[in-house]
């Protein structure tokens, strides 16, 4: 059975390999070698200019601005997403009152439905989910602003996206929004897995629901939070908050490059400023806070592995 083992892995895994070599190893290589360079993107000629760019990445308080608001999309978008995923979850596989000839371990009544509900906004493009919100916080027509006039709060309409203080939390909730639902059902599928004597003979202990949640549930799905911790914490540091911020905000990026994150600098650089060089080295720090972000998620959430 061992004959041709190796010749038999490899085989399957050349090609897959090869191509992760090519479209993504690949470019990460160029991306760094040209942020030594003062390459335009539009010119084939270029020159080697040594640490510039990263000197000039350091004293560029944009970029400090960006990194700062990134970060905070990382640290703050996953914990408040990942947080209503667990409640709503827990609520629609475990929080149900126990029926009358009913197993004692239920959800809430109309679970399926409320399943259906959460997701539904993983059906829509996050372009589309962009839109719909830049139109909801517009000041004068918008939704929530018709709402807060239409119950008496004529003094409480803020400009939301047109107000500095409060344009970043804006953008960061419609990102929760739109992400909550795809983790409510993956850990509903994980809850449900879960068997119910655990629960029940927690509740025979006395076990509340809080207490079966943090010493039931959420040990025997830990492996599945801290994979959707920095699943979602990638998408807040690139194509998702890229995509809110550059349809929603005005400049994009501002009031005051108030909502500027790190993936939109790059792309203002190479595309908007004929900067490629530059925009590279953006994109390098990008990748190192991403790899920071992923490796302390990881070391942070290491723990005895639990099966049952």
């Amino acid at each position: 059975m061992q004959h041709g083992k190796y010749r038999f892995v490899v085989g399957f895994l050349a090609v897959p390999l090869g191509l992760y070599a090519l479209f993504v190893i690949w470019p990460f290589i160029q991306s760094i070698y040209y942020s030594f360079t003062d390459w335009t993107g539009l010119s084939p000629e270029f020159e080697m200019v040594g640490f510039d760019n990263y000197e000039r990445m350091l004293d560029d308080d944009i970029f400090w601005k960006s990194l700062q608001h990134s970060v905070m999309f990382a640290l703050l978008v996953p914990l408040v997403t990942l947080g209503l995923a667990l409640f709503f979850a827990f609520m629609i596989n475990v929080g149900g009152r126990r029926r009358r000839g009913g197993p004692a371990i239920t959800g809430v009544r109309g679970s399926g439905f409320y399943k259906i509900v959460y997701f539904f906004p993983q059906v829509l493009s996050i372009a589309i989910v962009a839109l719909l919100f830049q139109f909801a916080y517009n000041p004068d027509s918008g939704a929530i602003n018709s709402l807060l006039r239409g119950i008496g709060l004529d003094s409480l309409q803020p400009m939301w996206l047109g107000d500095p203080g409060i344009a970043l939390w804006c953008v960061m909730a419609v990102l929760v929004w739109s992400t909550v639902g795809f983790f409510v059902v993956l850990f509903s599928a994980g809850m449900a897995s879960i068997p119910a004597e655990l629960y029940e003979a927690a509740l025979l202990d006395g076990a509340d629901r809080a207490t079966t949640f943090f010493r039931v549930t959420l040990p025997l799905l830990w492996d599945t939070v801290q994979s959707g911790w920095v699943y979602m914490g990638i998408l807040a540091l690139g194509a998702e908050s890229f995509a809110v911020v550059q349809i929603m905000t005005t400049g994009p990026g501002g009031p005051d490059y108030s909502t500027t994150v790190m993936v939109l600098y790059v792309y203002q650089k190479a595309f908007r400023d004929g900067q490629a060089a530059y925009a590279t080295t953006i994109g390098v720090a990008l990748l190192l806070v991403t790899l920071a972000f992923a490796a302390v998620v990881m070391r942070l959430g290491r723990r005895e592995r639990l099966e049952y």
